[in-house]
């Protein structure tokens, strides 16, 4: 008995030390980094002063890249989850024997890298492209008008990229909704929209919520949609952080913004998932 109470723990022990030298020492680096001394260079070298005014430096200075970054990833959210939402429940409940090839097709995207689905992005949304000159034949799009170099086209590459992290956990929910609740909703006179609005939706919150933080979380610090779909016009904070630690040096302001960044979408799930009423997913 005494052995079987430290069996829970020991089991634990592999993932513990994973996150220990995976995520705690780096991020306690990456804390280290955003109070390094701004005057110092990668020639002289860093000391850590707890310099504080790093965070409102960069807060102030890339206060666009911000919130541009939130707005790109929110807005490839809302758009993964009314796309992916309707997916699932067509594969859950509609599929029936074409359940398994549809998942696989949802998934196919992870077979290629990240970076040449985005690339075939930039291929398709070209200015030349067949999209381009289908929406300028319907006259939907100026003579001179494009996509590339867009927010359209880097919330497109977002929605395309981080669509299946949305799609698979609501998959998961609904596919373990049993239909007899759905029938009963339907003796007891509910329409179908009804019955969908008070048995399926809530018990899809879960897989809702899941999809959505796995796929806000990755977009809003997204750099290479930003990169290769846009232009110094549709910069997101990945792409100011990856040019201030590659480019410039100035680590004590990439460390900063990286922090500001975490602390910002940790606070936003915090609220997000007390007000969508599934605290015990923290």
């Amino acid at each position: 008995m005494r052995r079987g109470r430290f069996t829970g723990y020991w089991l634990m022990l592999p993932a513990a030390l994973w996150l220990g030298v995976f995520f705690v020492i780096p991020f306690y680096s990456l804390l280290a980094t955003s109070l390094y001394d701004p005057e110092g260079s990668v020639l002289t070298g860093y000391d850590v002063t707890y310099h504080v005014a790093n965070f409102w430096d960069a807060i102030s200075e890339h206060w666009d890249e911000l919130f541009r970054s939130l707005w790109y990833a929110g807005a490839a959210t809302l758009i993964c989850a009314a796309l992916g939402y309707l997916l699932a429940y067509a594969i859950a409940f509609k599929a029936g024997r074409w359940r398994n090839f549809l998942l696989v097709l949802v998934i196919a995207p992870f077979f290629t890298s990240f970076l040449v689905r985005t690339l075939s992005w930039k291929l398709i949304l070209a200015d030349d492209g067949f999209v381009v000159d289908t929406l300028q034949t319907l006259h939907l799009m100026g003579e001179d008008g494009r996509l590339l170099a867009t927010p359209v086209a880097v919330i497109a590459g977002l929605v395309y990229n981080f669509l299946p992290f949305m799609v698979l956990p609501l998959y998961a929910s609904l596919e373990k909704i049993d239909g007899r609740l759905v029938e009963a909703a339907s003796d007891l006179y509910a329409s179908p929209t009804r019955g969908f609005l008070k048995v399926t939706l809530p018990l899809s919150m879960p897989g809702l919520v899941a999809g959505t933080l796995l796929t806000f979380i990755p977009a809003a610090g997204d750099y290479i949609n930003a990169q290769l779909l846009g232009s110094t016009n549709q910069r997101m904070v990945g792409n100011v952080i990856q040019d201030l630690f590659t480019d410039t040096g100035d680590y004590a302001a990439a460390g900063a913004l990286s922090v500001t960044l975490m602390a910002i979408i940790v606070g936003l799930v915090v609220i997000y998932i007390r007000k969508a009423g599934t605290e015990e997913l923290l």
